[in-house]
């Protein structure tokens, strides 16, 4: 009985309407992702409590973890900077939704390493939860979009656009 590492991130986690999360309305602006995320933190599930007991205050073995961090358009549940690594924690009304797809690919684009975990494994299962986590903190971060690109010097720069 495997726990679930793939699934789909949380949609309420994202602040919007449920047309803005399928891309037919406006983004939430970050005003409201921040206002979003404070409530988020102030009103989390039984899972996202337990989750957070086990990452905050340095308690994973060291690993500094923040928790309803916007990153971008997006609220994560819990985000390991220093290693790139977002970790959720979803209920089943995320499972196959196509949002939760786009989302995790663009934060992947960023170079974050997403993991998901369903609500009742954090709760009933935190031994393997907590294995998990400590397996992805092992891996390098992945490179981002803004990783990609060569980075050019002022005068680089110059000397390219002079070469059109």
């Amino acid at each position: 009985m495997g726990l679930s590492f793939q699934s789909p991130s949380p949609l309420a986690g994202e602040g919007g309407s449920r047309a803005a999360a399928e891309g037919r309305g406006v983004a939430p602006s970050r005003e409201e992702l921040l206002a979003r995320a404070k409530w988020m933190r102030s009103n989390p599930t039984d899972a996202e409590k337990r989750m957070w007991s086990l990452l905050r205050a340095k308690r994973f073995v060291n690993y500094k973890f923040k928790r309803q961090v916007v990153v971008d358009c997006y609220i994560a549940d819990f985000v390991n900077y220093d290693h790139r690594l977002i970790v959720e924690a979803d209920g089943s009304q995320h499972a196959e939704n196509p949002y939760d797809t786009r989302r995790d690919a663009y934060l992947k684009a960023q170079g974050f390493n997403v993991l998901h975990f369903w609500n009742n494994d954090i709760l009933a299962r935190n031994g393997a939860v907590q294995d998990a986590i400590w397996d992805a903190l092992q891996l390098p971060p992945l490179p981002s979009a803004a990783c990609a690109a060569p980075s050019l010097s002022r005068k680089g720069r110059g000397a390219m656009i002079g070469a059109l």
